[in-house]
């Protein structure tokens, strides 16, 4: 069963309580234009608070590659999720001579994770509008490991992790407003489905 993201991180409180209920990934997005968009400092603050084993992630658009090491090495970071197409094989081989873990969005491009997400209004994703998720299914199956985003909620988690992708990524579902996650929510959506929700590895 897929493995849980929380994206849009920006307070070490909700951080906190998200390591405590068992998920896996706490996403950090440094994306210019983003209402969850945190600075360096910001997040390096966050990461320095949290003493459990949720891996950190850092979310890219149209970054340098050489800016987002210099981040990675700060925060530090984890993952690096490169949520424009303008990244190539190249870049991704360079973040992973940096010994980090590389999604990228659409196409793998030598990348550990391909992510899908809803695109709307010119943006890439951060929209909730709901991923294709027949591809995520074809991807899966065709063993690419896959990074669900899109409208992820407590409602449709469930069929979303029957697509057979590796990692729910859950953003907009938890808020009351962009940028403003309820605790209240986490709680309630890792508890509907932490029968389904495969063991976190430190």
């Amino acid at each position: 069963m897929p493995k849980i993201k929380v994206c849009g991180i920006n307070d070490a409180e909700f951080a906190q309580r998200a390591e405590a209920l068992g998920v896996d990934y706490l996403g950090f997005i440094f994306a210019e234009g983003s209402p969850r968009r945190v600075s360096p400092a910001q997040a390096a603050a966050i990461a320095a608070s949290l003493t459990g084993c949720a891996r950190r992630v850092g979310v890219f658009a149209n970054t340098p590659i050489g800016d987002i090491l210099g981040i990675a090495r700060r925060i530090p970071l984890d993952v690096v999720q490169l949520h424009s197409v303008g990244y190539g094989a190249d870049d991704v081989a360079r973040l992973k001579a940096g010994g980090l873990e590389v999604w990228r969005l659409d196409e793998p491009c030598g990348a550990d994770a391909v992510l899908l997400d809803g695109a709307a209004g010119g943006r890439c994703g951060g929209t909730g509008r709901r991923a294709d998720w027949r591809r995520a299914a074809e991807l899966s199956a065709s063993g690419v490991r896959v990074v669900l985003a899109g409208g992820i909620s407590e409602r449709n988690a469930a069929s979303a992790a029957a697509t057979g992708c590796a990692i729910l990524d859950v953003n907009s579902s938890l808020e009351a407003a962009p940028g403003v996650k309820l605790v209240a929510r986490l709680e309630s959506f890792m508890s509907a489905h932490s029968v389904s929700h495969a063991p976190r590895e430190c």
